[in-house]
């Protein structure tokens, strides 16, 4: 059940049972693959398209409005293997990657270790993740340790033109902009699967679009992949479903739930870039304001600790009495949403369900009402009801759309119900960096995993890998690690070195 777990997209806990990784199966979800540009056709699993309005409104008021699907460009190199807003910001976007190189110690680290070696020599990597500085030190390391990168946005939204621009410029084929349209979105991800010539090996997927599409258009290209790496619920739930009906063709690394992946980019990331998103799109105080935060998953804990620390009053609505028990212990009031509705002055989901606030609750929010999503998926607001002739809806600025009501009332609509912090703002590099360690070193241990090591299922991450990107992260803090004895050891155990926690440890 997809609500059970609140996490960056949320979703259900899966259970494990103890082989060298823990393992669960579910079905895939299906979606469908005709979709016409700029269609409002809602797809079942809408993790990242479905646009209101025009996407050229989301883009850069200096770009202008021609897709980049009808622009040749190339770059310095004559190389025009790309789709991009515009190749001449590349110089922009260079100085963003280098700013947050300083910010990234593990992957670079990892880059300067593993350089010699080249471990992903002959690795040929397709992947679909949001288009950001931080994405892009991850591909350029990829790239040191020998593989070769095709690259799709994730999200119509998140991407950042000038730093596609810089990875075009580098000799990456990257096909993404910031404001896609659906059939971009899916035309995209093709252009970056479908070269003659060129078969992936490794999947990066963060959602689950590029695997499906591979498995809907392509799907003898498995026969050649060795594995997938995912980073979101929504897909790792996806592959679960896929792995259960029998369907999964290769191994499958969920790095979601890895406890660093958990711990940092859910929780102290979303801690953080929740304030961001809202304060850059509706200037708002949250000092008195009435939050409801619904999910109380590791992204939930984040939202819940900045705005409560900020002097919001926080309600909290969840359908896991663990959960449910860890918000009241943390000082929080656990309500049903249609408790509160009429009060409150933000609503937030983090579930990663599917709609959580439904047209009766968006009827009877208060004029002014701040209704966001902080899950990867835009399915948890009902955006869809919204989308009626008697609402109007007033664009005001850059994903910001106030909804109209015939009496006057207007709720605030932040990026469309889509990934809030990604769309509207940043996330800490620092965060990242850890999250995309966790890829590489994924990456590095399914490509050269020997044969029979892994089977067509889905695989969580060794402890020791997660202990070890959190050791490349400690010299930043100028932190000292304790050692155990060697009775200390014994009495424990343990290995000096590690592993510290059991595999089922999150």
């Amino acid at each position: 059940m997809l609500s059970k777990k609140n996490d960056y997209d949320s979703g259900g806990e899966p259970s494990r049972k103890k082989i060298q990784f823990a393992d669960q199966k579910q079905e895939f979800n299906k979606r469908p693959t005709k979709i016409g540009r700029r269609s409002l056709s809602r797809s079942i699993s809408q993790s990242s398209t479905d646009s209101y309005g025009s996407a050229a409104s989301y883009t850069d008021s200096s770009d202008d409005e021609t897709s980049p699907r009808d622009k040749q460009q190339k770059n310095s190199k004559g190389n025009g293997d790309f789709c991009i807003k515009n190749i001449k910001q590349a110089d922009f976007g260079r100085r963003e990657i280098e700013i947050a190189e300083q910010e990234m110690p593990a992957l670079m680290a990892l880059r300067k270790r593993a350089q010699g070696e080249k471990p992903l020599a002959g690795a040929k990597v397709v992947g679909c993740t949001h288009i950001t500085a931080q994405t892009a030190v991850l591909m350029e390391t990829l790239s040191a340790l020998g593989a070769q990168c095709r690259w799709a946005a994730c999200n119509i939204y998140s991407t950042q033109n000038e730093v596609a621009a810089a990875l075009a410029e580098g000799g990456f084929s990257v096909f993404a902009w910031k404001g896609e349209s659906e059939d971009d979105f899916w035309w995209c991800i093709d252009r970056c699967v479908n070269l003659e010539g060129w078969q992936p090996n490794m999947i990066l997927d963060d959602g689950g679009d590029l695997t499906h599409w591979i498995y809907k258009k392509y799907p003898n290209m498995f026969k050649k992949i060795k594995g997938i790496v995912e980073e979101s619920v929504t897909g790792v739930h996806r592959l679960y479903q896929l792995s259960k009906a029998g369907k999964l063709c290769v191994p499958a690394m969920n790095v979601n739930d890895s406890v660093t992946k958990q711990k940092f980019d859910n929780l102290y990331c979303c801690r953080e870039s929740i304030l961001d998103g809202l304060k850059r799109t509706t200037d708002v105080m949250f000092g008195g304001k009435q939050v409801v935060v619904c999910g109380y998953g590791e992204v939930g804990k984040g939202c819940c600790a900045a705005l409560k620390a900020m002097g919001s009053i926080v309600y909290v609505t969840e359908i896991d009495p663990i959960c449910a028990l860890q918000a009241c212990m943390d000082g929080f009031r656990l309500v049903k949403l249609n408790e509160v509705i009429r009060q409150v002055d933000i609503v937030i989901t983090c579930t990663g369900n599917k709609n959580v606030v439904v047209r009766e609750f968006l009827d009877r929010m208060k004029n002014g009402c701040i209704v966001c999503n902080m899950g990867h998926s835009n399915t948890e607001i009902d955006v869809a009801s919204l989308r009626t002739p008697e609402l109007t809806w007033e664009r005001v600025r850059s994903q910001v759309d106030h909804v109209i009501w015939p009496d006057g009332k207007r709720i605030v609509l932040l990026a469309e119900g889509r990934l809030l912090n990604l769309s509207c703002s940043t996330v800490p590099t620092f965060v990242l960096s850890i999250t995309a360690t966790t890829q590489a070193l994924a990456l590095i241990e399914l490509y050269n995993a020997p044969e029979g090591r892994y089977k067509q299922d889905v695989y969580l991450l060794p402890k020791k890998m997660d202990e070890y990107v959190a050791s490349l992260h400690l010299p930043t803090f100028d932190a000292h690690l304790t050692e155990l004895s060697d009775e200390q050891a014994k009495y424990l155990g343990l290995n000096k070195n590690g592993p510290f926690k059991p595999n089922y440890y999150r």
